[in-house]
């Protein structure tokens, strides 16, 4: 029965059937409400509605797995904020690994592509060596460029175990490929 307090509680068993009427009313009134949740955050409103819409996308990819008498407002927002929340950490990562990620000072052409050709042979040595799981999700990151919540969803296992399983490799790659990086970031 739905609930008088939560005038979208009456979606959710039309969107766990598959209702795509309902699926359009859930996000006409709540899309809005989460891209400025997450422009608070991001601080960026293109990139707040691209979060909205992948929260909202990954809602509907996984609406059977709902549970009934769940606020879907509230079940959106925690994960709008949860997801951007996660972005600004992702980005403060790269922020912090960019400048380490070029060559500290230019090579010739020849040189630079004989370092090129050394470090991927090196780095495809070093991510085999991976443990078989914690290289999936390396790959499925880095190589098919899916978002932790979608490599989390694809292999049925949970956010922080891809979170875990990313630093690992990140960790074991920087002590396999120590001499590719400029002093002081390796092990």
């Amino acid at each position: 029965m739905p609930d008088a307090a939560d005038p979208s509680a009456d979606l959710l068993p039309r969107l766990q059937a598959g209702d795509e009427r309902a699926f359009e009313a859930l996000f006409r009134a709540e899309f809005a409400r989460l891209v400025a949740s997450a422009t608070w955050i991001l601080k960026e409103q293109a990139e707040a509605e691209e979060v909205a819409q992948d929260v909202l996308l990954e809602l509907w990819r996984h609406r059977e797995r709902l549970v009934p008498g769940t606020s879907l407002p509230a079940y959106l927002h925690r994960a709008v904020r949860n997801r951007a929340l996660n972005r600004v950490r992702h980005d403060r990562v790269v922020e912090k690994t960019l400048p380490h990620v070029a060559p500290p000072s230019p090579a010739p052409a020849a040189d630079q592509r004989a370092l090129s050709a050394d470090l991927a042979q090196r780095l495809e040595h070093c991510v085999g060596r991976l443990p078989e799981r914690c290289r999936e999700v390396f790959e499925l990151s880095r190589v098919h460029q899916l978002k932790y919540a979608e490599i989390a969803g694809s292999m049925g296992i949970a956010l922080k175990t891809v979170e875990a399983q990313m630093g690992k490799a990140i960790r074991f790659l920087r002590e396999c490929l120590h001499d590719f990086l400029p002093d002081g970031q390796g092990a």
